[in-house]
């Protein structure tokens, strides 16, 4: 049997078809069920700022994705300088006495208190207790999320 270059034409289309979708679906993380997280269980990574438990970051039957993490926050520091973006969240305060920037103006929080950011609203926080402050941040991408 003789092979022509057509037959490698068509082997190679083929092979590099397989090889994209493959890729394809490795990229593609599986839809979040039903799930739960043990508190003890969670890696702790220490930061520049005190701790961070990273609990998820995968699509959901009706979000893009689902992002959960858990900060602690040393006395006196800022999470972060102000900043924005397209996704929305909330914040609960776990422990400790923060300040949240939230419509342009700073917020004295604690224990239990509930921050939304809205998509693209300039947002910090920041311990401005004695003690670590943590703060649970759930945030979300949907179809309408702006691009940035």
């Amino acid at each position: 049997m003789r092979i022509t270059r057509r037959d490698i034409a068509v082997a190679t289309i083929a092979a590099g078809a397989a090889w994209s979708a493959a890729a394809l679906a490795q990229g593609t993380p599986d839809i979040l069920g039903p799930a739960v997280w043990d508190w003890e269980k969670l890696e702790v990574k220490n930061t520049d700022v005190g701790q961070l438990r990273s609990v998820i970051r995968q699509p959901t039957a009706t979000l893009s994705e689902l992002e959960i993490h858990v900060t602690t926050l040393n006395p006196g520091i800022a999470s972060h300088p102000p900043h924005h973006h397209p996704n929305e969240e909330i914040v609960i305060v776990r422990t400790g006495t923060v300040e949240a920037l939230s419509g342009g103006v700073w917020k004295r929080l604690g224990p239990g208190s509930i921050i939304f950011n809205a998509s693209n609203s300039e947002h910090a926080l920041r311990n401005v207790g004695a003690t670590p402050a943590t703060y649970d941040v759930i945030n979300w991408k949907t179809p309408a999320t702006p691009a940035n």
